[in-house]
């Protein structure tokens, strides 16, 4: 049995989706670069109310469609009783358990924890887009390798904003990064990333986003039509350009989330004698 053991939290409702299939091939791409053996399993969690124990070390929750807003559905009670559990497990357990959570987990987190103000944007989101570190992110590892501003995609109809500072203070969350300086629009600027803890960080952003496979899905008929006509040609023609580029998505792609694996690994290593990538 492996030493390293990740849950992939699909939050995808059985949507098709690029995120799932970058996740899966970063952890791969670790793995085999790294010469570190995990096993891992992906888990239904809003189609099928399907959510992991405590038995993995790293966990990796995905974006999806849909609201992040407070609902019903059987999934969300224990997808946060999961959430709990971890950060009680951290408090009081030396090997710890890693998360990161993407997009709609974010939000969702955020949410839970009672961290900021979640709410509907009055436009959809999509598109590539520069991210801003904040004081705090211009100090996070995770970051490191990284411009500031760098690219990232960002597809949301939702937000955080209005960051609860001392909710925030309790906890001992901070602030990465902010979304694109917009000093024509009196609107408070999303949060697009945060940690929560020293091994739970969030991204509003899609940190897995690969350029190869996201321009292959993009180029695709009824893909090119639908951005088109909802967004324009110029942001289509935007998107397709930067996703060519060597240093937007394909560089954040390339640092976080291999990252915040090999951050998770060293921390397992020097408790119980995992491997430790070199």
């Amino acid at each position: 049995m492996s030493l390293v053991k990740i849950a992939v939290l699909d939050m995808n409702n059985n949507h098709a989706n690029e995120g799932l299939r970058c996740i899966l091939q970063i952890i791969r791409n670790v793995q085999g670069n790294d010469h570190v053996e995990f096993d891992y399993d992906v888990f239904d969690v809003r189609a099928n109310n399907d959510i992991p124990d405590l038995e993995y070390d790293i966990y990796i929750s995905s974006g999806g469609p849909g609201s992040p807003m407070a609902s019903s559905d059987a999934w969300e009670s224990r997808y946060f009783s999961l959430i709990d559990q971890i950060f009680d497990w951290n408090l009081h357990n030396e090997r710890k358990k890693f998360v990161f959570l993407i997009c709609h987990s974010f939000q969702l987190v955020v949410r839970h924890l009672d961290l900021g103000l979640l709410s509907r944007r009055k436009s959809t989101s999509f598109g590539i887009f520069p991210i801003h570190k904040t004081e705090e992110g211009c100090s996070e590892p995770l970051l490191n390798g990284l411009p500031d501003p760098f690219y990232a995609v960002d597809s949301r109809d939702y937000q955080i904003t209005d960051p609860n500072e001392e909710r925030m203070e309790s906890i001992g969350a901070r602030i990465l990064c902010l979304e694109k300086l917009r000093p024509h629009v009196l609107l408070d600027r999303a949060v697009m990333s945060m940690r929560f803890s020293p091994e739970i960080i969030g991204t509003q952003f899609h940190p897995e986003a690969d350029n190869e496979g996201m321009l292959r899905y993009f180029l695709k008929d009824e893909k090119r039509n639908h951005i088109i006509s909802n967004f324009g040609q110029e942001k289509y023609d935007d998107m397709v350009s930067y996703l060519q580029q060597p240093d937007k998505i394909a560089l954040t792609e390339s640092i976080i989330l291999p990252g915040f694996l090999r951050q998770a690994i060293h921390s397992l290593a020097t408790v119980v004698g995992v491997p430790e990538v070199v």
